[in-house]
């Protein structure tokens, strides 16, 4: 693909991304509050929820990326995808009580087989030099809609109340759908490998040493609801809540595309510790700094996190797979961090139920520490290698 092109092609992913999260981030500062305050579901059920949700996302992921390795198509799954996103929160909207939910956070989750499918595009018509700061770009509009989803939350959720304001969220994900229909031309695949199917014996012991180190991070990466949750019990006034998801995802949203491009100048592990040594901070002040002021700079910490973070996981996925199974490798992956996810909510939320508000953050403490040892037996792909030929 001509670079004209592929640079058409990953502004218009940015934009699509951009519309999606505005819509979701019109739900995701008040999504706590509406399953524990209006449909008056434990903070175990919250858990359980969320978890659910990322291991949907998980199995979505790892289909969509097998199928679209088998088929050689990519797009139908990215269009679809977001129209499952609009179509879950006019479903919000109508619920009246925690259990219904369930099928609506599913279709929701499922969402995400555009997922693989999108980043196999991405990485596909960006070069080595240049690919974390593609993913970094994806997230930056990613985390950006997220902020401009925040500020109309803020906005309006006093005056149209949760349910009008899910029904509202439901456009931007539509008008996504449809631009990805109409705008982005798949092109015919590349070569004439017939897709074998994808198994681990597919994967080097780098991948695999990837993967077992991110499941361990994932399970104790709980839910962000829980940091919500925390400040209200701490004291925040509730309407102030959404203002610290604001916080987070405004962070998340500016340093996105730097932590990307550092990773591209530096290395990926690099950068990929340093997102873990953030999650540290932020345990940290839950547990032993618990001062307004503080507590609000975890949130700056939590952004900072999720900006090295995601950029840097899929380009290492994308870079450490097989360029034939790369769909594949990437929802293979999430598809493993999502089921992690499951756990990890719920534990997290009995743990804050049965033992102690802070019992969570110490065990992802634990896990992440481990997590960082793991890392430095990783051997990345560098940045300045072509590695469109690993196999």
């Amino acid at each position: 693909m001509e670079s004209k092109e592929s640079q058409k092609t990953i502004r218009t992913f940015a934009l699509a991304s951009f519309l999606n999260d505005m819509g979701s981030d019109m739900i995701y500062p008040v999504w706590p509050l509406f399953v524990t305050t209006v449909l008056g579901a434990p903070m175990a059920v919250l858990g359980f929820i969320d978890g659910l949700g990322e291991a949907i996302v998980s199995i979505s992921q790892a289909v969509s990326g097998y199928l679209s390795d088998r088929i050689h198509k990519r797009k139908i799954f990215i269009w679809l995808g977001y129209g499952c996103g609009a179509l879950s929160r006019i479903g919000y909207a109508l619920t009246a009580a925690w259990p219904l939910l369930i099928p609506f956070r599913i279709l929701d989750r499922a969402g995400k087989i555009r997922s693989a499918p999108r980043d196999a595009i991405i990485a596909d018509v960006s070069s080595p030099q240049d690919m974390a700061r593609s993913f970094g770009l994806l997230r930056s509009m990613d985390h950006l809609g997220a902020v401009c989803g925040i500020l109309i939350c803020i906005w309006l959720i006093n005056n149209i109340g949760y349910r009008n304001l899910f029904l509202l969220a439901a456009v931007p994900s539509a008008v996504g759908a449809w631009m990805i229909f109409c705008v982005i031309r798949e092109g015919q695949p590349s070569g004439t490998k017939i897709y074998k199917g994808f198994s681990v014996r597919n994967l080097d012991r780098d991948f695999r040493l990837f993967l077992l180190l991110s499941a361990l991070f994932a399970l104790g990466s709980f839910s962000y609801s829980f940091l919500l949750i925390f400040a209200k019990r701490f004291g925040f006034q509730e309407a102030f809540v959404p203002v610290l998801y604001l916080i987070f995802t405004v962070f998340a949203a500016l340093f996105s595309l730097p932590f990307g491009r550092l990773a591209d100048k530096i290395g990926r592990k690099a950068v990929l510790c340093m997102s873990y040594l953030f999650w540290v901070g932020v345990c940290l002040i839950f547990i032993l700094y618990q001062g307004y002021g503080t507590i609000v700079f975890g949130f700056v910490l939590y952004g900072l996190h999720k900006a090295a973070l995601e950029p840097v996981q899929k380009t290492l996925v994308a870079e450490l797979a097989p360029r034939e199974y790369r769909a594949s490798g990437l929802g293979a992956f999430q598809m493993v961090i999502g089921l992690c996810a499951l756990p990890a909510s719920f534990v997290a939320g009995l743990l804050w139920d049965k033992v102690h508000i802070c019992a969570p953050f110490y065990l992802s403490l634990a896990l992440t520490a481990v997590s960082i040892v793991l890392l430095m037996g990783v051997k990345e792909k560098g940045a300045m290698e072509d590695t469109t030929g690993v196999s």
